[in-house]
């Protein structure tokens, strides 16, 4: 078998001592006897083995001349050091080597018959390229500076990798090109040089074994465990969404094991809050914390003894506990962290403070299940890492805090990604403003000639659901209190108590007959007063006390009411909410991948959504109101998608309500500006403003003269006010039909008047519906209502 076989380059290999053997020549003058005799010695052996000076590629070679090439190497690989260096005879960035010092032997037996010798950090599809660059220098002249450290990873005895760099010493090789070797120019050379990564350019300048390599290279190699154990931790910490990478804590362990030489440590984190004095757990995946253990959180004087408080708190120290079941038994337990690390079964630790001038900002844990190997010695390998760490944590608090802000901004402002492009502007305008000693100023931010769509899907008989929910709580607080106070006029006969009863009759026949706004006021400042001072005097009665007790379990903290319907109603409406918008959000992300466009919605008694598109809001000259229908027929469906998605979780829901879907159409563009004071945008004008009071108005408002509202249950209501729209959205209600998504009973309302507006209209159409995601059937609302109770 050949040294080149299966290895695609531009050199043709061949081992030889030639370069070697031209030193010893130049020894044989020396003056020193010894020296001389020796030189004499290894040319000997040359001459008597030609090979080994003109070159082989062979392995056989190898093992035919394993005694000669020993010989000849003898002065290089000296005997007196060889259970000492780590030193190879090689072929450059191959992972072949000969003549191995006894020491590199040892290791590479110590890493077991499985194990496979490869350098790192020289990438395969590189090497082809790499050894051009080497022609290029020695052939050529040029002084290319393409020297990167190489590496192997060797695990040891106990499964710890172990680094070591390799050092090449090249005194002994020459490259030589063959005759149809293609001459390079300087042309070539400036083309290559811009041209790294394009392999075919090399390969046509330099074919494969095209130049001979003629020599060997002695590698050095030297163990830079702990270098590049604190390289490693370096990297890693530098390295983003660590807190996402299901790897990366394993791979931290597996760090720390090879920079304490320890395979049985685990590597552990805790945040330290210091607005409340407490330890956070770090969160993410594989993240720990072995001095809370289990919990979320605990007090700093709770996880740390008096001492260790002072240690890490206020003199931002290390210390180490080499034997934990001995320091349980000393502190009897009292220890809180020695405690938390006895249960978890560890015997020894090292807790280091992460620490800069500002404070303390965590706490490093290194822990084991063997007593001892963790101590104040060994502790001191922490020294060259923490400056990583502490760096590392700094600048998670500052991506945490920019995060905060970013979530702050998305969930509490309407600052819309579609549209961050003009803050961002403005905010540059304004810091340039600042740097330059000018009167800064944040300008006024509008968008002018832009499209608006809207449409809600509101609970229908949100205020007759509340208004019930609390008709039935206060009926039942009432009840309640009032079996309390006869049962009292049992034991204590008090003319006070049928006084109070009467007055709780008299509300609960209020309640039933005409339940008013004030009702549910009156009603809770009557039992707060009045009845819970006598209740909290009856309380010592042994035949009352359970049903008080009872009772008052049973208000509400908050309100201080009873909250049974009414949570029901809140949790419902919470609930609708919830999936309606988080359904919508995950809709908008499809839509702005079609066309960017404002968007925002708002949750009331149900979901409403704004969506402005337009030339001034993309800043390209890409606007095409084929991108205003398009998004208007996607919110139509949107609509139809939201109303199934709702009506298949309805009986989910604690209180069975129903919805009913709206979508404002407006054809002209208008003008929107960001109102600082409000921190969102609004509609400039005062003929945009007509727009916004439709907006406000229009689903509470009746089909004109009757007194039915114009949203339904069960239906779409499409609001217009011109000929066009109605002809464009009955395209696309045709459209929605042939897919099944809306029926055919197709009406067209007229709408009563609002203040200021006139002239409006309605498509209305009724939804077909699903009963689950896998149901095929189509239902009209009705249908489906007597599917579901079937």
């Amino acid at each position: 078998m050949d040294i080149n076989d299966n290895i695609e380059s531009p050199i043709e290999v061949k081992i030889s001592f030639n370069k070697l053997l031209n030193e010893y020549e130049n020894l044989i003058e020396d003056d020193n006897d010894y020296i001389v005799a020796n030189a004499h010695r290894v040319l000997k052996i040359a001459e008597d083995n030609p090979i080994l000076r003109d070159g082989f590629s062979d392995f056989e070679t190898f093992k035919t001349h394993e005694k000669e090439i020993n010989g000849i190497l003898q002065d290089t690989f000296s005997p007196i050091l060889t259970k000492n260096e780590i030193k190879t005879a090689s072929i450059p960035y191959h992972n072949y080597t000969f003549n191995s010092s006894e020491r590199f032997k040892t290791i590479l037996k110590t890493a077991g018959a499985d194990f496979k010798l490869e350098m790192k950090n020289m990438p395969q599809d590189q090497r082809y390229i790499v050894t051009c660059a080497i022609i290029l220098n020695v052939c050529y002249g040029y002084n290319l500076n393409f020297k990167r450290p190489f590496y192997y990873e060797i695990p040891d005895a106990n499964g710890i990798m172990r680094y070591y760099k390799i050092l090449y010493n090249a005194d002994f090789t020459e490259i030589i090109p063959k005759a149809d070797a293609p001459k390079i120019t300087e042309a070539d050379y400036n083309e290559l040089l811009d041209n790294f990564e394009n392999l075919e350019m090399w390969k046509e300048k330099f074919p494969p074994f095209s130049y001979t390599f003629k020599g060997f290279v002695i590698s050095n190699i030297f163990d830079v465990t702990d270098d590049q154990s604190i390289s490693n931790i370096k990297t890693s910490l530098i390295g983003e969404e660590k807190r996402k990478n299901e790897n990366f804590m394993q791979g931290f362990h597996e760090i720390f094991q090879s920079l304490f030489g320890l395979k049985s440590i685990k590597v552990g984190f805790s945040i330290y809050n210091v607005e409340e004095d407490i330890f956070e757990r770090v969160y993410g995946i594989g993240m720990n914390s072995f001095l809370l253990n289990d919990l979320e959180s605990k007090s700093c004087s709770d996880a740390l003894c008096e001492w260790s408080y002072n240690k890490l708190l206020r003199e931002y120290d290390y210390f180490s506990v080499s034997d934990i079941d001995k320091s349980f038994k000393r502190s009897e337990g009292k220890a809180p962290h020695i405690k938390a690390l006895h249960e978890q079964g560890f015997k020894s630790a090292i807790f280091a403070p992460i620490a800069n001038d500002d404070g303390l900002m965590g706490i490093l844990e290194i822990v084991s299940e063997e007593a001892k190997i963790l101590n104040s010695i060994n502790a001191n390998k922490l020294a060259d890492v923490m400056p990583f760490i502490v760096t590392a944590v700094e600048r998670s608090k500052y991506e945490e805090s920019n995060l905060i802000e970013a979530i702050i901004q998305k969930e509490c402002t309407s600052i819309h990604s579609s549209v961050h492009w003009r803050f961002k502007k403005e905010a540059r305008n304004f810091i340039k403003d600042q740097m330059n000693g000018k009167k800064a100023s944040f300008n006024k931010i509008a968008f002018e000639n832009i499209y608006p769509l809207y449409g809600q899907i509101d609970i229908k008989g949100s205020s007759e659901a509340r208004n019930w929910a609390t008709q039935q709580d206060l009926s039942l607080q009432l009840n309640t209190v009032k079996r309390i106070l006869q049962d009292a006029s049992k034991i204590e006969v008090l003319p006070i108590y049928e006084q109070y009863v009467y007055q709780i009759d008299d509300f609960l026949e209020g309640i039933e007959v005409h339940f008013q706004v004030d009702s549910e006021h009156q009603i809770s400042g009557f039992i707060k007063n009045e009845i819970e001072p006598i209740l909290k005097h009856l309380y010592t009665v042994d035949g009352l006390k359970e049903a008080i007790g009872t009772y008052f379990n049973r208000v509400d903290d908050r309100t201080d009411a009873l909250y049974h319907h009414r949570k029901h109603y809140d949790d419902t409406i919470s609930l609708i909410n919830k999936e309606m918008a988080s359904l919508l959000d995950q809709k908008q992300e499809e839509a702005q991948l079609m066309y960017p466009h404002y968007f925002e919605r708002f949750k009331t008694d149900g979901v409403e959504h704004n969506m402005y598109i337009g030339e001034s809001i993309t800043k390209e000259d890409s606007f095409n109101p084929i991108y205003l229908y398009n998004l208007r027929l996607w919110q139509l469906q949107v609509m139809v998608e939201m109303e199934n998605a709702y009506y298949q979780m309805k009986s989910d829901f604690p209180v069975a309500l129903d919805v009913a879907s709206m979508i404002l159409v407006f054809n002209q563009p208008l003008s929107i500006s960001f109102r600082m004071d409000e921190k969102q945008f609004d509609v400039d004008g005062t003929y945009n403003a007509r727009y916004e009071i439709v907006k406000k108005r229009v689903d509470k408002a009746f089909v004109k003269g009757t007194e039915e509202r114009v949203t339904q249950k069960g239906k779409i209501s499409i609001v217009y006010s011109q000929k066009e729209d109605e002809r464009e959205y009955l395209n696309y209600v045709k459209f929605l039909q042939a897919k099944k998504y809306l029926d055919t009973d197709v009406e067209i309302v007229e709408l009563q008047d609002l203040q200021a507006v006139t002239g409006l209209k309605a498509i209305r159409v009724s939804v077909l519906y699903h009963k689950n995601k896998d149901d095929k059937a189509f239902y009209t609302y009705d249908d489906l209502m007597k599917e579901i109770k079937a």
